[in-house]
This record gives structure tokens, sequence and C-alpha cells, in this order.
């Protein structure tokens, strides 16, 4: 299984300005915030002070995969909740890992932000409010839903060759599931409990997130993007290079053929 995205990341964060706490309605569903990390020490804590500063009322769960520095620790000293996996698993691993928690501990939402500090938690009312009005089951957070960066020069911009890939599979996976799909790579995303059901259940391991895609409108949940900006990293360095991308589209493509003809549809359980 592949290794996990992130490689060694520096010392602690500077601080961020967060954005004002909003309560959740009293009837809102317990809900948690699943965050995969492996040597994430520079950003995790940030991360999760962010979220709970954001929601207080989300719990945040770390998934330690395989880290070798303090990524734990530092996490659990921001209060997470933290999963250490005793070896790297591998970013669908790490994932399905923490659906399985969610289900297992009878959480009825969850959301998924990466541990680089990359996705921002101000956006996750982008995510959440579409499912709690019931529009969607899975709602993913997309950076080309709208013209692109919005004009906003803030906003990260993937290098060449991975925006070069994302297109590429957004026009497969759109043709595969019969829907306009933008950002098949997005790990940023929210679900109701179908979603953590089917995710919990079985979850691609191996560059996870565009057979996911295929996967939830195969078992006829319902899948909805946003327009969400991505921040810029400021600790480690991404491991996906121009060379490590082309090897990508080629195992994906394989790998999603693979799982269209393996995977029966069926509706995911009430």
């Amino acid at each position: 299984m592949p290794g996990a995205r992130s490689s060694s990341s520096s010392s602690s964060a500077s601080a961020r300005p967060w954005p004002p706490v909003s309560e959740p309605p009293l009837s809102a569903p317990r809900r948690i915030a699943i965050v995969p990390a492996r040597n994430e020490e520079g950003a995790i804590g940030l991360v999760v002070a962010e979220i709970r500063a954001f929601d207080p009322g989300l719990d945040v769960l770390v998934i330690d995969d395989g880290s070798v520095d303090r990524t734990a620790a530092r996490a659990a000293e921001a209060g997470a909740t933290v999963v250490r996996l005793p070896f790297n698993l591998g970013i669908g691993g790490a994932v399905q890992t923490g659906f399985m928690y969610a289900l297992a501990h009878g959480y009825e939402l969850a959301v998924r932000l990466d541990g680089d500090g990359q996705h921002d938690p101000s956006e996750l009312p982008k995510l959440i409010e579409p499912v709690l009005r019931g529009d969607a089951d899975i709602v993913v957070g997309s950076r080309f839903a709208a013209p692109p960066f919005d004009g906003d020069t803030d906003s990260y911009r993937p290098p060449l060759a991975r925006r070069a890939g994302i297109r590429f599979f957004a026009g497969i996976v759109s043709l595969l599931v019969r829907q306009r799909v933008t950002d098949t790579t997005s790990g940023f995303q929210a679900l109701n409990g179908k979603g953590i059901r089917l995710f919990a259940d079985d979850y691609p391991h191996d560059y996870p997130e565009v057979e996911a895609t295929v996967m939830v409108v195969k078992h006829r949940l319902r899948l909805l993007e946003v327009p969400v900006l991505m921040r810029e990293r400021e600790h480690g360095s991404s491991s996906i290079t121009a060379l490590r991308s082309a090897y990508y589209v080629l195992k994906v493509t394989l790998a999603l053929l693979v799982g269209v003809f393996r995977r029966k549809a069926v509706p995911a359980r009430d």
C-alpha cells in the first residue's frame, strides 16, 4: 500500500486568525472531524486547534498513520483523540480507520480534513449545511467547482502536473457516474450516516479518492460538490512530484477500471 502523502514536517506553526465560532442547533447530530496525518508534527496542533475553535461541538479524531515524529503527541496536546496505527497503512487505510471509529462510536455526521493545514475549517459550513438539510449524503469541497480560484490570490494553486491529473480523472469519473465531477482527489468532505457506513465497510486503500467517488454513486448515495479554496502548505512538503503524478495517473486508471467491474451497485444500508 502506498505511503501517506506528506513527508516530515517542521516545528510549531505560526498563529492564524480564527473564524468566529457559530453555535450549532440543539438538534445537531453527533459529529466528528477525521484527520489522517503522517509526520505532520509542525502542522497538526494548529489544525486541531482551528477545528475546535471553529466548532467546539465537533469532536476531533487524528489517525496517526505510522508517524516517526511527534504527530500523535502534538495532536493530543491540542485536544484531539488520537488513534495510532503501528505502521504506515497509507491514506486509504488511515481514512477507513477513522470511519470505522465514527461508526463504532455512533457518530451521525463526519467531516474529513487533511492534517497538513491546507483545508480551512472556516469553509466547513459549506460542506456540513447541505448534509444537515438533507440535500446530499456526501459533500466534497472542490477546488474547481467555481471559476478558477475565484480571483483569490491567497488560494493555493496545485502544480501543473497535478492539475492535469485531476482534470483527467474528473472527465473519466464524470462519464462513469453520469454526473459532473470537478475534483476527484479532494480530501475535504462531509458525510452523513449512510456515507460513514459505506466507507467504514469498504474504502479503497490505493489512491482512494477517485475510486471512492465512483463507489458513492454506484451505491446510490447523493454526491454534491461545493467550491472551496485551499491554503498553501506551511510545513513539510508534498511527496507528489511530476514523475509520481504520471505514475499516479496510470495506476489509478487501472485501479478505477478494476473497481468499476469489481464492485456491485447496491444501495448503502440505512
